[in-house]
């Protein structure tokens, strides 16, 4: 191999073998070492990502805020890991970056929605429409906040479905926060029949009311003749609860009046219709 020289050409094909060798096991160093750093630059970013977020925890941050900046960081981290990994295999990371860059605008006009996502996202996350844990109504949809991450945010139903919605879907429409404030409103109408007192039928709803602990007695419960309907007296029963009692006294209140209603002989008028038979004469 070392006398190997072809007739005529004075090409050594020794040199040329111990040349390729050498290429080979450089560039083969090359190769792991970027995959080292990109497999140790992951569980660093890892690493540096679940400090944050145990720092934040602490610090007792917003979740909605500390599940946004951990996902946002790890991202941004795991990018430098994968051009300093392309970096060690000896491409130009200069130029890298300014080919990425132009892709990025490329692919940035190509994927308006998902950035679109991803401004709204931020906005979220700055002007906390809603935090992890509340129950809202945004984009058609009513569940509980599980996690609000870059692109879209994922909520879980009454009946345990998690909808994962676009954020801005969510940023393009009223958002209602049930809840944002400690206490609730129940809006109730009750009607009872014209034939019946109405200072009585007051006075049992007002004990109903009275009765139950988790009612607040301020604001005070508005109990008020609201219309004079068709077929009934229309009462206004407007108690306020903490937030998390709404469901639960809307339901017991409503059985209350109801099985109050029976025992004291208070009707509640529902639709009838009477039908005339006419036969006419031959």
């Amino acid at each position: 191999m070392n006398d190997l020289v072809i007739p005529g050409t004075g090409f050594d094909v020794a040199q040329l073998y111990s040349k390729l060798q050498d290429i080979t096991l450089e560039f083969g160093l090359q190769v792991l070492a970027a995959l080292a750093i990109f497999f140790i630059g992951r569980r660093v970013a890892r690493a540096i990502t679940s400090g944050l977020h145990k720092v934040m925890q602490k610090q007792d941050v917003d979740k909605t805020l500390e599940t946004f900046v951990c996902n946002f960081a790890y991202l941004g981290l795991l990018t430098f890991v994968v051009i300093a990994a392309i970096g060690q295999v000896g491409v130009e990371t200069t130029s890298l970056i300014a080919v990425m860059g132009a892709a990025g605008l490329a692919v940035g006009l190509a994927l308006q929605g998902s950035l679109s996502n991803f401004a709204a996202g931020v906005l979220i996350v700055i002007f906390r429409p809603y935090r992890v844990g509340d129950f809202v109504e945004a984009a058609g949809i009513a569940g509980t906040v599980e996690q609000v991450q870059i692109l879209t945010t994922m909520l879980r139903t009454g009946d345990n479905k998690q909808i994962v919605v676009p954020n801005k879907q969510i940023m393009d429409t009223v958002i209602t926060n049930y809840s944002k404030k400690d206490t609730r409103r129940i809006d109730l109408v009750v009607g009872v029949s014209y034939g019946d007192d109405i200072d009585n039928v007051r006075a049992i709803i007002r004990s109903l009311v009275d009765a139950d602990a988790r009612i607040l007695k301020d604001p005070t419960c508005l109990i008020a003749v609201a219309e004079l309907a068709d077929s009934s007296v229309n009462f206004f029963v407007r108690p306020w609860v903490a937030t998390d009692d709404y469901w639960a006294v809307r339901f017991d209140l409503l059985e209350n009046i109801k099985k109050t209603f029976d025992k004291e002989g208070v009707q509640i008028p529902f639709p009838q219709r009477d039908v005339h038979i006419f036969q006419q004469a031959n």
